[in-house]
């Protein structure tokens, strides 16, 4: 459930509300009773950074596996005979 940020335009009470998405918001303030309580513009608690995501910045699990050192040099493997 998200914290929503109430302000009294009357008295300036602030207070941090826990509600649901469904709830329908506060408008009598806390301290002093008034119609004036209104939900604030906050901050969002995540941020996201750089250019975005791609493709590339995930594992690749079709990409073919390097060649072991013993493969390369002799032309065959030895482990898979």
């Amino acid at each position: 459930m998200p914290v929503y940020a109430y302000r009294c335009s009357s008295c300036d009470a602030q207070q941090d509300v826990l509600q649901k998405l469904s709830d329908a918001p506060l408008t009598t303030c806390p301290s002093c009773g008034q119609e004036t309580f209104t939900k604030q513009l906050a901050a969002p608690g995540f941020q996201l950074k750089g250019n975005g995501y791609y493709v590339t910045d995930f594992k690749n699990n079709n990409a073919p596996k390097p060649e072991c050192a013993p493969c390369a040099a002799s032309g065959r493997c030895p482990v898979a005979g």
